[in-house]
């Protein structure tokens, strides 16, 4: 079963996409959960053992992976897709006022840095990347696009 990557910057509706495609029946691993990434100086890194582990487990499922990290880019060979969610700087700004979920955007320093990264970091993304989806629309087109993705893999 195919493997899709999902990612893009704090505030796309990654997390979100992950729990409808969940809700659906798909295995999802969010590598924000305690135990897939680590900090190592001053940037955060999936935990290259776990994600080769779960890549190589060739499930029954389609596995969805959501994240954003400086070595994503090592495991691309062993997704089938590589999905961008991309948006605005004022939609992605004004999700992460007004998000529960997660604390991380609350201070302005991080708001800062999420400026930064999306004109530093989303243009490295959008090279990596086999799909880009326009993360502004409602949550159940991007998921229908996302399972449209796997179904011709």
């Amino acid at each position: 079963m195919p493997n899709v990557l999902i990612t893009g910057m704090s505030g796309t509706g990654k997390s979100t996409a992950l729990g409808e495609l969940e809700r659906l029946g798909f295995e999802v691993v969010d590598t924000d959960d305690p135990g897939w990434k680590e900090l190592r100086g001053d940037e955060w890194l999936w935990r290259e053992d776990r994600m080769a582990e779960l890549l190589a487990g060739g499930g029954d499922r389609t596995l969805y992976v959501s994240g954003c990290v400086a070595n994503q880019g090592r495991f691309y060979d062993r997704f089938d897709a590589v999905v961008l969610l991309s948006a605005p700087a004022d939609v992605i700004l004004e999700r992460i006022a007004t998000r529960t979920t997660n604390g991380f955007g609350k201070d302005p320093a991080e708001r800062d840095q999420i400026l930064r990264d999306l004109a530093a970091v989303e243009p490295l993304l959008r090279r990596g990347a086999d799909h880009e989806l326009d993360a502004t629309r409602p949550v159940q087109e991007i998921v229908a696009d996302l399972v449209t993705i796997a179904s011709k893999i």
